[in-house]
């Protein structure tokens, strides 16, 4: 009877892969709050299901209440909650799966950070780019007023700093692209790219 498991003892992203007929890689969404990171995020996933890949988001939604439930968000406290979720992206990565992070990670330094944890090769850095005006627009929750009225503290764009990303892979400019032609052009990127 021929051998079906690795000589190696443990199944690698590849085995998984080849199960999975599909190419891993972790998207990291970056961008102001109200940017539409999540929304965007999860009609990628949408969309990947429909076409045969599986895929997992990740936002401040499924990580703030569960694993980064005690942290804050002060630099250090952020700092810490994209490592924790780079360490959980790269599981998934490990398992075949297309990850989609959604989350502000405020600096370049932040970033680099996930890209090392997570893998250069895997890591890709796509900016939801839309001005501080129109995010403060778009806020429902009252998050950017409250942040001026200094109710909330080290709040992005308000009290503390957000870095745009240098050189992203993609950027999707979500101010004048409605929600479905920019999940669209990052499924249309991964497919043209020949990362799925």
């Amino acid at each position: 009877m021929k051998n079906i498991f690795p000589d190696h003892g443990f199944l690698m992203a590849e085995n998984f892969e080849q199960l999975l007929n599909q190419k891993a890689k972790v998207l990291w969404l970056t961008g102001l709050s109200g940017s539409g990171k999540s929304t965007i995020a999860k009609s990628v996933e949408q969309k990947l299901f429909a076409l045969g890949y599986a895929a997992k988001v990740l936002d401040g939604d499924n990580i703030r209440t569960g694993i980064s439930n005690n942290l804050g968000f002060s630099l250090r406290d952020r700092e810490e909650n994209i490592r924790r979720i780079s360490e959980v992206a790269k599981l998934f990565l490990q398992t075949g799966i297309t990850t989609i992070c959604s989350f502000v990670s405020p600096t370049l330094n932040i970033r680099r950070k996930a890209k090392e944890i997570i893998g250069k090769e895997n890591f890709l850095e796509i900016y939801i780019n839309a001005s501080l005006q129109v995010c403060e627009e778009r806020d429902v929750k009252g998050l950017y007023q409250m942040a001026r009225d200094g109710k909330i503290k080290d709040f992005t764009g308000i009290s503390s700093p957000y870095e745009a990303p240098v050189n992203p892979d993609l950027t999707i400019d979500s101010e004048s692209s409605p929600i479905e032609k920019s999940s669209l052009d990052i499924v249309n990127f991964l497919i043209k790219s020949n990362e799925l």
